[in-house]
């Protein structure tokens, strides 16, 4: 067997599917704590350089941290760059056994990076404030049909609806706001992230939960994470429009509204916007490099540990 292997894992509700590169076993596992730990037992004596996992909507939290807290090397990565890469590689076929073993060429080839997994309490935290965009997104629903029906049953039954929507929006914010108060750790980034024009209590959580490396990365790096970066589209003597695109697009959305305000009250953003207003931009290029202004402006206050200075 060569000195170096990387193991790819291929997730899914019921099943955990293991594959290596260049070679290697070829098993699957129940995903559950003792299919876990049968996998983790069948892992080690590899003793593998990288072990890669994709992102599946929360299926792989439980099999990426054991492996964490076993010691192993583990990554979580896009599932979108692993299937491009599987693509490029003529691999057009797709099984969970073919996935798991392209998942580890991917990781022998590319070596993403090992980054810090969320602990439980980051997970937790995480998961409240994806259900509460949830039921944020389901008001909006139902106060669009409450403008749109004429029925009385049908308003009444809505308005129930919002009423209930309302308390479980409120709880969640409780629960939220319980949870950082208990954190020496977030309760002083969310001092530090509300000294800044614009930003309020949803846009300092959503980006506690959702953006763990603010202030750990440059201002191109994080800008091109949370997909807010103008990315070429040029070939040989053409030169198309920088458009963005991926990213995280919890924290785009959390982002939205604050730059809109940050626009009028924030110095630094408001100037950006006067000046591409003044060139004729789109309107939406405008509110976008706004964004990306403003979270430049954040990662360099965590990078710092320095509060918002107007002239920044």
């Amino acid at each position: 067997m060569s000195e170096r292997i990387v193991v790819g894992i291929d997730v899914s509700k019921d099943h955990l599917d293991l594959g290596c590169w260049p070679e290697g076993p070829s098993e699957q596992y129940e995903n559950s704590d003792a299919g876990i730990e049968k996998m983790i037992a069948d892992i080690q004596p590899l003793a593998p350089e990288l072990i890669v996992l994709e992102a599946t909507g929360g299926y792989q939290n439980l099999a990426a941290s054991t492996l964490d807290a076993h010691g192993l090397p583990v990554v979580v990565v896009n599932p979108r760059h692993a299937r491009d890469f599987a693509k490029s590689t003529g691999q057009l076929a797709k099984t969970d056994k073919l996935d798991a073993r392209g998942l580890a060429h991917f990781g022998y080839a590319t070596k993403p990076e090992i980054r810090p997994l969320p602990d439980a309490d980051h997970q937790r935290l995480q998961g409240l404030v994806a259900h509460r965009l949830q039921l944020v997104e389901m008001r909006v629903a139902e106060l669009n049909r409450q403008q749109q029906t004429t029925c009385e049953l049908v308003s009444q039954s809505i308005a129930a609806l919002l009423r209930y929507l309302n308390e479980e929006i409120d709880r969640f914010e409780q629960e939220i706001k319980s949870m950082i108060e208990h954190s020496d750790i977030w309760r002083a980034q969310i001092r530090l992230l509300r000294t800044a024009k614009g930003v309020g209590p949803v846009l300092a959580f959503s980006l506690v939960a959702n953006l763990p490396e603010l202030g750990r990365l440059n201002e191109k790096e994080i800008a091109k994470l949370v997909g807010v970066a103008p990315l070429n589209c040029d070939s040989g003597k053409s030169r198309g429009k920088r458009k963005t695109w991926g990213g995280r697009a919890t924290v785009r959305c959390a982002l939205y509204l604050p730059t809109v305000s940050a626009m009028s009250w924030n110095p630094p953003i408001r100037e950006m916007h006067d000046r591409l207003v003044a060139k004729g931009k789109p309107g939406m290029v405008v509110v976008v490099a706004c964004m990306r202004k403003l979270l430049i402006e954040l990662n360099a206050m965590m990078r710092d540990q320095g509060p918002w200075q107007p002239n920044c």
